[in-house]
């Protein structure tokens, strides 16, 4: 898989450049500092390996969070773009914390799915230390459905949440337009049926029946490799990029309701 180093990286990087440009000219990315009534929010730096990573924490101030949240988030965003969600955790009593990869908004370094994965391992150590006292889930959103469930077994996680995802990196290849012979130039990597098996932790799977990008069917494979300890959550009408382009409680809701009943926290 060495040799599929360079290609992940320059497809990574120029992915996440052009989204990122789009975004800037649309005016999609908040500028720091992030202001929101009832809630705390700081800005981290985190070293990972040879990188150093940028990210926001986002806690409630009008009460104790009782559970927290590591977002990984997808292969065009940057972390300041999950602030309204992260204020949508925190109405609900959840802290979370997002991270930027390798390379992308003001981490530096250059991503590899190696690196991604110690990215998020190195972020959920910091978030046990800002909050010790609570169950951690680890949600991933698109791309990054691929790095949680790799990291499930090197993590002391409690949950898993996986949103807009893909059964493996080679399918999600497929879905967005490479042909199936060109297979062997695709890392094979990321696969929840080689991950997720001999997970034990419960399992959340959202997708969209409207998602463009990948079809609701890789949601089922995703649920039929965790061995029955995983729920399916099927919503209508959103594109797979709406959730935080425009994010809405129809759609964060049932999460955070989720998160709630199995850590016992939630609006107070």
């Amino acid at each position: 898989m060495w040799s599929h180093r360079p290609s992940f990286t320059i497809t990574l990087l120029c992915a996440s450049r052009f989204v990122r440009f789009y975004n800037w000219v649309f005016r999609r990315i908040p500028a720091w500092p992030l202001v929101a009534p009832n809630l705390s929010a700081s800005c981290h730096t985190i070293p990972s390996g040879n990188s150093v990573l940028d990210a926001v924490f986002v806690e409630p101030v009008d009460q104790s969070a009782r559970t927290s949240v590591l977002i990984c988030h997808g292969i065009g965003e940057v972390a300041t773009q999950w602030f309204p969600i992260q204020r949508f955790f925190a109405d609900a009593g959840i802290s979370s914390l997002v991270f930027d990869y390798s390379g992308y908004g003001r981490s530096t370094g250059r991503p590899s799915w190696m690196q991604c994965e110690q990215d998020a391992i190195s972020a959920f150590e910091l978030l046990k230390r800002l909050a010790p006292s609570n169950p951690i889930t680890l949600l991933g959103f698109s791309l990054g459905t691929g790095v949680v469930p790799a990291i499930v077994n090197r993590v002391e996680a409690d949950r898993l949440v996986l949103c807009a995802g893909y059964s493996s990196f080679r399918a999600a290849a497929h879905a967005v337009g490479i042909p199936v012979f060109l297979s062997p130039l695709v890392p094979p990597i990321w696969d929840a049926a080689a991950s997720l098996p001999n997970c034990e932790l419960p399992v959340l799977v959202v997708h969209s029946t409207s998602d463009g990008l990948f079809p609701a069917q890789m949601a089922r494979d995703i649920v039929s490799s965790c061995g029955g300890n995983a729920e399916l959550l099927l919503v209508h009408g959103i594109g797979h990029n709406e959730p935080f382009y425009k994010p809405d409680l129809s759609y964060w809701g049932p999460i955070i309701t989720w998160l709630g009943k199995e850590s016992g926290a939630g609006p107070q």
